[in-house]
């Protein structure tokens, strides 16, 4: 394609005040950045520890989840039971298991330690 002048290359020729003050506002920029990186600790760990954090929270992950489904399937197999007993199918388990949904979370936030138990 013919050069008209409006597209120059940077090292061709002169160059408008526009981007004379795009590049000075990207070195800024790129010196900004390189300084806020100096400054953050690093994440990652070249000795590995990184994948020990990762197991870690797949650990605490299942746990909650595993708090949570006791709770439910407690309360279920309680209800189930009243039920059979009683004869009040499905009412038992119902509230049961609504009762088991209920403790469910309450384990899962005292595990995560989103309530912590009281002083006593």
């Amino acid at each position: 394609m013919a050069n008209d002048g409006s597209h120059e290359t940077p090292g061709s020729g002169p160059r408008s005040p526009e981007d004379v003050e795009l590049s000075e506002r990207l070195k800024r920029l790129g010196t900004r950045l390189d300084q806020v990186r100096d400054a953050a600790p690093r994440g990652g760990k070249p000795d590995g520890s990184s994948q020990q954090s990762d197991a870690s929270s797949m650990g605490k992950a299942f746990r909650l989840s595993s708090e949570f489904i006791a709770g439910v399937i407690a309360g279920a197999g309680l209800g189930w039971g009243f039920d059979a007993l009683l004869g009040t199918r499905p009412w038992g388990m119902i509230v049961l298991m609504m009762l088991g949904f209920g403790a469910g979370i309450w384990n899962v936030m005292r595990a995560s330690g989103f309530v912590r138990p009281p002083n006593g």
